[in-house]
């Protein structure tokens, strides 16, 4: 899904690893009113994640699966878990460059540590308010698109 801004550069590529379809739709939306250009790809399972990270099955076609400048992976997924999907990602040599942020409702310690051992960029507590996932969602946004320089994919 593309999201149009005012800004005329390539689009970044956002994969959203989100089971929870409220959070996928503020996300989207959040990304939209805000107008940062981003082509947001989102994927259902850590399963899901894997098969376009790797361009398997349906998204054997690199044109189905661009390489992402960030991940936004949550840790409570369905089958293959977050911390499995980032274990993956950081044990494979083609993966292991993508920036990947933690985008959870935990707030554990043991998470927390085990996120930033296996080496996410960031750990973000989805907050329960809707107002302020929304302005989250938008300050990540800015910070790794309009601050932060990113390696090319």
């Amino acid at each position: 899904m593309l999201i149009q801004t005012k800004k005329k550069t390539k689009p970044a590529v956002v994969l959203l690893v989100e089971d929870d379809l409220a959070d996928q739709e503020l996300t989207r939306r959040a990304l939209v009113e805000d107008m940062i250009r981003v082509d947001l790809r989102i994927v259902n399972s850590g399963g899901e994640a894997l098969d376009y990270l790797r361009r398997d099955g349906k998204y054997a076609n690199p044109a189905d699966a661009p390489r992402p400048d960030l991940i936004l992976l949550d840790l409570n997924l369905p089958g293959i878990s977050g911390r499995e999907v980032l274990e993956e990602i950081r044990s494979d040599a083609e993966l292991r460059h993508l920036v990947v942020i933690i985008l959870t409702t935990s707030e554990e310690q043991s998470d927390i540590a085990r996120a930033y051992g296996m080496h996410c960029h960031s750990f973000v507590t989805k907050p329960v308010n809707v107002t302020r996932f929304v302005s989250v969602i938008r300050e990540l946004g800015r910070y790794w698109f309009e601050l932060v320089t990113l390696p090319k994919p």
